[in-house]
């Protein structure tokens, strides 16, 4: 349900006028922030939405005084925070206020941690800092507020490091650090988006609690419209440094005034499946039989240990079909797919690629299989060679099997035209690009072989809302072309319900539901898959059509 709240009575905590921020020293080039006006008051959730690059990040590192000195500075206006203009502050005052009347919860905590040292003394060392508490009362409180924010096993947790917690109890920690000193304001800056659906909603219904026992004012920065819908009340959208249109949650979802705003909420995937597609009966390209993988460790004399990754997985998957493969993370859903890509070797079953299995074929036996089967990743960035050329990145696997140089250059170039990149974009390199004209590189050069097979791990999980509709539109484009299969892995039940014939689903390894898309999405039968559903952001509102779901 929409937030209806009215809280024009409460108190302000933050109100931003006519903030210019401006790359330094380049008084030629248009401002980053152009301008934006808007005021945060005690207890209500502002959300700051749009796509990347739109200002949403350098208006929190504003408000935080955290620009970085020598890129970019603030030219003209006013942030506000309980009536203190924070421009003015001298740097030893902004670094007092900083967790004691504003705080900020950043995506990555496992950057903002520090990784050598005990999460218990990080959160201690902010007492330390601000607080003249005695070392008893400062871990007292440390523990009441790990308490606060439903950790397991606190006294085990106050001694572990960073990289001994799972990503939502590294972000539990983070919410502990920021509001330890009960800020007037909190800023969140996409905390949720490296999470799976159901950790994600626990952490939004956490800042939610927490708001309500405290009476925090919250900036929440995302491109999530789903979280904008279960957790705003009011919501400023923007685009190149401009804020376009505000207003409460419900005004802005039912009867967006601005165009951009329109185009925003029409590419937001909706839970509801798609359209069954009927297409030409064909025999499976691939099969994976009893499909397994259990790692193990331990010496001759040492004990050991075994960890079941997947176990018993079973699915065909016919050429122009799409098979999603979705759960939390740890589920073994890119077990499965690094084990049918033969980046790992499954311990037991069967992959059968055009009848041969290739489960356990050599390296150099696997070699001719792989022009058949593709793999298109999470970050682009991380895939693609920072110092080679796009041309050099695409060609690189026609040449390797014996395709000419004339014939990969021309291949290149139609399929950049597919993807909707410039011919010049060959002579350029990677950083030159956006994330998403990345990842459409990327799947530009997996189907430079023409696979069979294209397995799409996370390959939207990252991008913004338009570029993800942009990029899903690409896939179902080029499968309608070529036929190519695709195995589509993601926590995203909208995404999948948009894409999917076939919908897996798996915890701890196991498959515990699959069957058409419409049927596992709409009637789930397993109390997980239903758990995840329930946890899908935004899962009561079609924001294409601006209407509940249930209307």
């Amino acid at each position: 349900m929409l937030r209806n709240r009215d809280l024009t009575d409460a108190p302000e905590v933050l109100r931003i006028r006519d903030l210019v921020v401006e790359l330094t020293g380049n008084t030629t080039a248009p401002p980053v922030l152009k301008g934006i006006s808007f005021d945060i008051r005690r207890g209500e959730t502002v959300c700051l939405v749009g796509e990347s690059g739109s200002g949403k990040s350098v208006t929190s590192l504003a408000t935080m005084g955290l620009l970085p000195k020598g890129a970019l500075s603030v030219r003209s206006g006013q942030i506000l925070l309980d009536g203190q203009d924070l421009l003015a502050c001298s740097a030893r005052q902004m670094k007092q206020k900083r967790a004691k009347n504003l705080a900020m919860i950043f995506q990555e905590p496992m950057t903002a941690l520090n990784p050598v040292m005990k999460v218990g003394a990080q959160i201690v060392e902010v007492l330390d800092l601000h607080t003249d508490l005695s070392a008893s009362e400062k871990r007292a409180k440390v523990i009441d507020i790990m308490e606060q924010v439903h950790l397991p096993d606190v006294a085990r947790i106050f001694d572990s490091y960073p990289h001994q917690l799972s990503g939502g109890q590294r972000q539990r920690i983070m919410i502990a650090m920021a509001l330890i000193l009960e800020p007037a304001l909190l800023i969140a800056d996409e905390p949720t988006t490296a999470l799976d659906v159901t950790t994600q909603k626990q952490i939004l219904a956490l800042i939610a609690e927490l708001q309500a026992r405290h009476g925090t004012a919250v900036l929440f920065i995302t491109h999530d419209m789903g979280v904008v819908a279960e957790i705003a009340d009011r919501v400023c959208v923007m685009r190149h440094g401009e804020i376009l249109e505000t207003g409460p949650i419900r005004q802005v979802l039912e009867a967006p005034h601005h165009g951009y705003t329109q185009a925003l909420l029409g590419a937001v995937p909706s839970l509801v499946p798609r359209a069954a597609r009927v297409l030409a009966e064909k025999p499976p390209i691939l099969i994976a039989k009893a499909l397994g993988k259990t790692y193990r460790s331990g010496s001759v004399f040492g004990k050991k240990t075994e960890i079941r990754a997947s176990h018993d997985v079973n699915f065909d998957l016919s050429p122009g079909r799409t098979l999603g493969i979705v759960g939390e993370s740890g589920s073994g859903k890119t077990t499965v797919a690094r084990s049918i890509m033969r980046l790992i070797e499954p311990t037991a079953g069967q992959i059968l690629l055009d009848g041969d299995d290739i489960a356990h074929l050599s390296t150099a036996a696997m070699k001719p299989q792989r022009r058949k089967l593709q793999v298109v990743f999470q970050d682009p960035f991380r895939s693609l060679n920072p110092r080679w050329t796009i041309a050099r990145s695409l060609t690189e696997g026609p040449l390797n099997y014996g395709v000419p140089y004339d014939k990969a250059i021309a291949e290149a170039k139609r399929l950049l035209r597919i993807v909707s990149l410039p011919e010049d974009a060959l002579k350029r390199y990677p950083h030159q690009f956006s994330g998403g004209q990345r990842q459409r590189i990327a799947i530009a050069r997996a189907v430079m072989l023409e696979p069979e097979v294209l397995v799409a791990d996370e390959a939207v999980s990252a991008l913004d809302v338009s570029v993800q509709a942009q990029v899903l539109d690409l896939l179902a484009e080029l499968q309608r072309q070529t036929g190519i299969a695709i195995i589509f892995i993601t926590h995203d039940l909208r995404v999948a319900a948009q894409i999917c014939d076939e919908v897996l689903v798996m915890k701890r390894g196991e498959v515990v539901e699959q069957g058409p898309a419409a049927q596992v999405l709409h009637d789930p039968q397993h109390d997980y898959t239903r758990a995840l559903i329930h946890a899908a952001p935004g899962r009561f509102w079609d924001f294409a059509a601006r209407t509940p779901l249930s209307a």
